[in-house]
């Protein structure tokens, strides 16, 4: 393998910029002092580490930022803006610099790491070896380094038991031989063999407890050192900010507008793998919002906003998935220009409502070049961020509104992260609440419980809120049945409402490290993923918003629900027909069946489904040709369709697309899990 001079190199370096831009924006907001000294011992540090390793003009332009902040240290006067101006410019001739320290590439894996940095020319060499080398806290480090030596302490009893087995062993084989010896000479000594037998019976059976309890402890400590192991491999989402921000504040400079960013959810823990792949598509949309969509100053203020305009980047974990959220305060996209373009395109774009024109641009049915000029240039950061999502297997969302602003959702799966959460007991099964949605536990009994013909509700702070016990739930029964006994409750809260969730046992605050379920075990909604336990076991992790949902519709059936109402599976094969309803039955829904287009119109006109999915090539009306007729019906419009066909044509997905389908999923492709996941996500869109 080829020799890396600069492999340490860069990971301090990167490091360092990332504190000095941090420093750089807080000093443009008003700080001195201890800004400016932090801020010159970093870049002194990152002049001498370049000296180092013989790069001069990263050490040069290091020392120029010196030369810069070292007469604000003497006079403590602030920082001017083109003081400001300088030092940002000379981080980012470092950075440039240090993008062209290529990492050697002799192998296949490293081939493929640089195909990629060059497939993805935003993304520097640089931050690909940040992404493959994890920094972790100290303190993270010191607790792995405690679980070592206190495993490492363990071992010296286990040994001296082993001792004590060995010669237990040769107690026994002596016995024997005395046994052995006293039978060959006929005589009889079995009260000694007695005694001898009693003493090794009592001397295993202490030998088995200890070692027991030795094992039980060991493998607490290892469950410890490989959760610890597990989280040092996790990042911040904070580590994202600092970019963004820097993207932010450059685009309103040379905009001559006034912008604020705000970021939230720093403290999530992500797979380096995920804020990777997002990293550039966020600059772009951040930049695009700063661009297109915050107004100047003057025609803020003439509306009656801030002359400041504000970004803000959200991240935050939901059930299965995590969501980086960009919303503005801007203009809002111009949906009238969107429509004319669509129409402009062959689109049938007359009818569709907001919410199907920004599905338009989200699914790329209207080309970049066309919209840049006319939809607020937002074309240009969509096409980045669509192309994330599909690399991460994840969604894009927009929404917008005229004069407010618009916000862009970026949704992909968990892969793994860390969750402080509650571990409770019910029936039987240990599970975990996420610990950021509980609010209260209570101690409840029957008297306390308001038992209505719907289900049942408990009181909490003055309110009656949904009770749901979370045996019945995790028992897969269809029916919630009523309880008369006492029990405990955890009163958790989500955007959808609280709920008090029975259980048995509070065991207490964890902080574990939360897997994805596999693709081919597809569980219920209210289960977001798994944490593993000292037995190596699966335990379930739930997620609250499912949960508060399930409570609601417990307490109030006739709430309108679209998760309620029935799924029409419509396929002309038998085969396809039964394998659809197994696996949605088996996730907990409801089906019904049709074996044509025209079958499923008579059964729309008699029952309201919360989902369709349909086969394109079946006799007489073809999927598509059905999918038009119902979008253009006054009261189906609104349910989602997903198309299930063994076309895979672009052309034919296009057609699915201008039809009006939410999905199109080719059966040669067909994933179970992927499936679920996305009428999960289509019937809880249509609740909302």
């Amino acid at each position: 393998m080829a020799r890396d001079p600069y492999k340490y190199f860069r990971i301090e370096a990167q490091e360092l910029i990332d504190q000095l831009n941090r420093g750089a924006l807080e000093l443009e907001k008003g700080g001195a002092g201890d800004s400016v000294a932090s801020l010159l011992r970093l870049a002194h540090t990152l002049k001498g580490a370049a000296r180092v390793v013989k790069q001069t003009d990263i050490g040069n332009c290091a020392h120029a930022i010196e030369d810069t902040l070292a007469p604000l240290r003497e006079s403590g006067q602030p920082a001017t803006q083109s003081q400001i101006d300088a030092v940002l410019k000379q981080l980012d001739c470092i950075a440039e610099h240090l993008a062209s320290l290529a990492v050697p590439a002799p192998t296949s894996v490293m081939a493929s790491a640089e195909e990629r940095t060059t497939a993805h020319p935003s993304r520097s060499s640089a931050n690909e070896d940040i992404l493959r080398t994890v920094r972790v806290e100290v303190g993270e480090m010191d607790t792995l380094l405690d679980g070592f030596d206190e495993t490492h302490a363990r071992l010296g009893p286990l040994r001296e038991r082993v001792r004590k087995t060995s010669a237990l062993r040769s107690k026994v084989d002596s016995l024997g031989n005395d046994v052995a010896a006293a039978r060959l000479h006929g005589k009889d000594a079995g009260s000694s063999w007695r005694m001898a037998l009693d003493q090794i019976a009592g001397d295993l059976g202490e030998l088995q407890r200890t070692l027991a309890s030795d094992i039980e402890a060991l493998e607490r400590e290892l469950m410890q050192v490989r959760d610890t192991a597990e989280r040092m491999r996790l990042i911040a989402a904070d580590s994202l900010f600092v970019a963004l921000e820097r993207a932010v504040r450059d685009a309103a400079q040379v905009q001559g507008k006034k912008v604020i960013f705000e970021s939230r959810g720093g403290d999530v823990r992500l797979d380096a793998q995920v804020l990777g792949a997002v990293q550039g598509a966020l600059s772009h949309v951040v930049r695009n919002a700063v661009t297109h969509g915050i107004e100047d100053p003057i025609a803020r203020q003439a509306a009656g906003k801030p002359a400041e305009g504000r970004v803000v980047v959200h991240v935050a974990q939901r059930g299965r998935w995590i969501e980086f959220i960009c919303s503005d305060d801007g203009g809002g996209i111009d949906l009238v220009a969107v429509r004319r373009i669509a129409q402009q395109r062959g689109l049938e774009a007359s009818a569709l409502n907001d919410d199907a024109l920004l599905r338009l641009l989200t699914q790329g049915s209207i080309s970049t070049a066309e919209t840049v000029s006319e939809v607020a240039g937002r074309g240009v950061g969509l096409d980045v961020v669509r192309d994330a999502a599909e690399r991460l297997d994840g969604k894009l969302a927009l929404r917008t509104e005229a004069g407010k602003g618009t916000s862009v959702t970026l949704t992909v799966p968990l892969l793994i992260s860390s969750l402080d959460g509650l571990r409770v007991e019910a029936g039987g099964t240990l599970v975990t609440l996420p610990m950021d949605a509980v609010r209260a536990t209570l101690r409840i009994g029957p008297a306390e419980i308001v038992r209505t013909p719907q289900g049942e509700s408990v009181l909490h702070q003055g309110s009656a809120i949904p009770f749901l016990q979370l045996a019945r739930l995790l028992s897969n029964e269809s029916a919630m049945a009523r309880t008369s006994r006492a029990a405990l409750a955890v009163v958790i809260e989500a955007r959808d409402g609280m709920a008090a969730i029975g259980v048995e046992r509070l065991l207490g605050a964890v902080n574990i490290v939360v897997r994805p379920l596999p693709v081919l075990a597809p569980a219920a909604p209210f289960v977001s993923g798994a944490s593993i336990n000292a037995e190596g076991n699966p335990q379930w992790v739930l997620d609250a918003r499912h949960l508060v949902l399930a409570a609601q519709r417990a307490v109030a059936a006739s709430e309108e629900d679209d998760m309620e109402l029935p799924i029409l599976v419509v396929d002309d094969s038998l085969t396809t027909r039964m394998l659809e309803r197994s696996i949605l039955e088996s996730a907990g829904y409801a089906v019904q069946l049709a074996v044509s287009a025209e079958e499923a119109l008579e059964k729309l006109a008699d029952t309201r489904y919360g989902l369709i999915l349909v086969d394109v090539e079946m006799p007489g009306m073809d999927g598509f040709s059905f999918i038009e007729r119902i979008r253009a019906h006054p009261e189906w419009r609104e349910i989602p369709a997903i198309l299930v066909t063994s076309l895979a044509s672009d052309a034919h997905r296009q057609r699915g697309r201008d039809v009006g389908a939410q999905d199109y999923i080719v059966k040669s492709e067909f994933d179970q899990g992927a499936l679920l996941q996305r009428i999960d996500q289509l019937m809880t869109e249509a609740v909302r």
